[in-house]
């Protein structure tokens, strides 16, 4: 049975053994953040933690991650480096380009971080479905995960991943075993790759902020339905917006919209996944409110029924 907290004073002393300045990427994500609070506690503040606004996060999400990081004690440098991303992405639709591109331009950020502070290793919080999924040797590439197949052949800093060998359920144990709050390490899985891998397709941020509209009412709707005792909330949910556009009507006018996808998934490890049983009022609800709420943009809503396997978990 995984011991989480001999785990984590496992990894403590492993990881004391690292020399001069680090840079971690934090994301607000309970992989980053359980990977940064054991680094810290090893190295203390030769720590340099980074959290990169790409553009490509959900609504409200920078400024939350940064208030998180402030009641956890985590000293957090934010760089905006949304146009850089987004001049990257221009043109390019295919999934694993976007995700390689994105992997890349992460760490060009943290290169330039590094340098500044004399940082010899990059810190991850890389975890065992990244590395699987991603494909070596014997095993297929189900999808080049940004921090695993999206990096770079060559790049300046060693790699440190101290989650490497585990598995979502047992990262949030170690966050439980840190100390966090069930809230933080509770928290729902959020892609590397942010919303690029929900916005089918060439990436635009017209299309990223319909995306981000999308995504935080499938969110407020799901929470909301659970805390009436209505479903239980899902494991993931989200919204995605598919490169498809169908006529309707709105009002009384011809309407030519794109659609959205609703996802919501259960799961343990996120290496397999369930389609999340949804009333069909909630469902009812949440197109009701994309339609109104985007319509000049959106007028069709579907629900992804879809397993992991045979599908994934994001569509990209």
């Amino acid at each position: 049975m995984f011991d989480a907290a001999k785990f984590a004073e496992s990894k403590v002393s492993e990881l004391s053994a690292l020399q001069g300045e680090g840079v971690i990427a934090v994301s607000g994500g309970v992989d980053s953040t359980v990977a940064a609070l054991l680094v810290l506690r090893a190295v203390g503040p030769r720590l340099h933690c980074v959290f990169v606004d790409t553009g490509l996060l959900r609504k409200g999400e920078a400024g939350q991650a940064m208030e998180n990081f402030a009641a956890l004690g985590l000293s957090v440098k934010k760089v905006d480096a949304s146009q850089r991303f987004f001049s990257a992405l221009e043109g390019v639709g295919d999934p694993e380009a976007k995700r390689k591109i994105i992997g890349e331009a992460f760490i060009r950020v943290f290169e330039e971080e590094a340098k500044a502070s004399g940082a010899q290793w990059l810190a991850q919080g890389t975890i065992a479905p990244d590395w699987l999924e991603s494909g070596s040797g014997s095993r297929d590439n189900i999808k080049s995960h940004h921090n695993v197949g999206g990096l770079p052949e060559k790049f300046g800093l060693r790699l440190v991943e101290p989650l490497r060998d585990l598995y979502k359920d047992e990262v949030r144990l170690v966050g439980k075993a840190l100390g966090l709050h069930e809230k933080f390490y509770n928290r729902q899985p959020f892609p590397g790759p942010g919303l690029a891998v929900r916005v089918l397709g060439e990436v635009t941020m017209e299309k990223v902020a319909l995306a981000r509209e999308a995504c935080a009412i499938v969110e407020e709707e799901l929470e909301s339905a659970a805390s009436r005792g209505e479903c239980a909330k899902p494991w993931q949910y989200y919204a995605a917006l598919l490169p498809v556009r169908s006529v309707g009507v709105q009002g009384d006018k011809r309407a030519y919209g794109w659609t959205v996808v609703v996802r919501a998934v259960d799961s343990g490890d996120a290496l397999t996944a369930t389609c999340s049983e949804i009333p069909h009022a909630v469902l009812k609800r949440i197109s009701t409110r994309i339609c109104n709420e985007l319509k000049q943009s959106v007028n069709r809503v579907v629900f992804d029924l879809t397993d992991k396997p045979p599908g994934t978990i994001e569509w990209e």
